[in-house]
C-alpha cells in the first residue's frame, strides 16, 4: 500500500521521522516492482502438498512472510529472505552430491541468495553450477518449467556482520551424468561427497544419521522417489 505524504514536512521532520518515511518509500518501491514475483511464489506455495508437519509449518511461514515483507526476495530483508537451492543427483549412478558449507560446517545441498533475481529456480541452478563446476545440470522432472520439490524455513545464526535471520528456501532437483567432473569455482567449498541414496537415508553407523538435518533427509527421500520413477521409465 502506498503511503500519503504526512506532516511535518521533510525539512521539519526529526531524524527518526525521516528514517520512517524512507522505509515507507522503499517498501512502496519493493511492493510495486516485486508484486508479480511474490504472487508467483504464493501460487506455488498454495499448490504445495507438504510431506510432513514441519514442511507444512515452513509453507505457512513462507506465505505469511512473503505477504508481510515487500523486500522478502532481497538479502537486505533483516528478518529473513527467500533463497533457492538444489539437490544434485547423478542419474547414472544413483548418487546424491552434497558439500560441506564453508560457514555453517554442515553437509548441505547447493544454493544461496538471489543476486537481483526473482527466479529462484535460476538462483538454485546458478549456485549449483558455481559450487560444483558441473555444466550439464538440468532440472527434473520438467526442465522447461522447473518447480520446487521441497520447502524449508530454517534459522541462520548471527555473525560479526549479519543478524540472525530466516532462510525461506525453495528447493529444486537437478540431474547430472558427470559427477566425476566436479570442479568448484574458486572460493567455494571443495569438500564434496557423492553418496548413494540409501547410505544417506538409512546409514549403518548411528553417528552418521546425525550428519544430515531432517529437512535435508526429507528432500533426499523425495529425490530418491523421482529418481526411481525416471529409472523405471527408461527400463
Amino acid at each position: 500500500m502506498t503511503h500519503h505524504a504526512k506532516l511535518p514536512l521533510w525539512g521539519e521532520k526529526s531524524e527518526e521521522q525521516k528514517l520512517e518515511t524512507l522505509r515507507e518509500m522503499m517498501d512502496d518501491l519493493y511492493a510495486y516492482t516485486l508484486a508479480e514475483a511474490r504472487r508467483k511464489y504464493i501460487t506455488i506455495l498454495n499448490k504445495a502438498v507438504p510431506a510432513d508437519s514441519e514442511e507444512g509449518r515452513s509453507i505457512y511461514v513462507m506465505k505469511r512472510m512473503i505477504n508481510q515483507y515487500p523486500n522478502i526476495m532481497s538479502p537486505n530483508c533483516e528478518v529473513g529472505h527467500i533463497t533457492g537451492s538444489a539437490l544434485v543427483v547423478d542419474a547414472s549412478q544413483g548418487t546424491v552430491l552434497l558439500h560441506q558449507h564453508k560457514t555453517l560446517s554442515r553437509w548441505l545441498q547447493f544454493g544461496g541468495h538471489a543476486e537481483y533475481e526473482t527466479d529462484f529456480a535460476q538462483v538454485a541452478l546458478r549456485e549449483a553450477q558455481e559450487e560444483t563446476g558441473l555444466q550439464d545440470l538440468r532440472f527434473y522432472p520438467d526442465a522447461e518449467n522447473p518447480q520446487p520439490i521441497d520447502f524449508d524455513v530454517h534459522s541462520i545464526p548471527a555473525n560479526e556482520t549479519r543478524p540472525e535471520h530466516l532462510h525461506l528456501d525453495f528447493r529444486y532437483l537437478l540431474m547430472t551424468n558427470q559427477s566425476h567432473l566436479v570442479n568448484p569455482a574458486d572460493g567455494e567449498s571443495h569438500r564434496i561427497i557423492s553418496v548413494k541414496f540409501d547410505a544417506l537415508l538409512h546409514p549403518i553407523d548411528p553417528d552418521d544419521d546425525k550428519l544430515l538435518d531432517p529437512a535435508l533427509k526429507r528432500l533426499i527421500g523425495k529425490a530418491k522417489t523421482v529418481h526411481e520413477m525416471l529409472y523405471k521409465r527408461k527400463h
